[in-house]
């Protein structure tokens, strides 16, 4: 793997975990308290899934060279922050208290989704600088 595709292959990783982490509460609880627990923050973090899923498509083609590398890399930075600001900001102002029979993994979801989060701008500026850009 050359030096330049790494960072993208990172970018593509930790956006398919924020959208794991966003998925996990459908595991254990139902579809209806899960979608009550995402809407009781200032945001919904289904932004910050929508914003993953347009992310992987993103690094995956400065990855693949279908796209310009460093315009992808720009976008996967800009994507990154994006889904990290809603995640973190719904962490902070999201409650756990509607989820009812909350196991204490569960309750730390917000808190796993939002350092996963962080991840994404990450590997969009190590993509950047990978392309000498920064």
């Amino acid at each position: 793997m050359d030096r330049v595709d790494l960072p993208p292959t990172v970018g593509i990783v930790a956006c398919l975990a924020v959208l794991l982490v966003l998925v996990w509460p459908f595991a254990q609880e139902t579809a209806t308290s899960v979608g009550l627990y995402y809407s009781t923050g200032a945001v919904t973090p289904y932004a910050a899934g929508l914003l993953a899923l347009v992310a992987v498509i993103v690094f995956a083609a400065g990855r693949q060279g279908r796209s310009d590398p460093s315009l992808s890399a720009g976008a996967g930075l800009v994507f990154g922050l994006f889904i990290a600001v809603i995640s973190v900001l719904w962490a902070f102002t999201a409650r756990v208290d509607v989820l009812g029979g909350t196991s204490a993994l569960l309750s730390s979801q917000r808190w796993v989704l939002a350092t996963v989060s962080l991840a994404v701008p990450l590997a969009g500026l190590w993509y950047a600088r990978a392309l000498r850009l920064i």
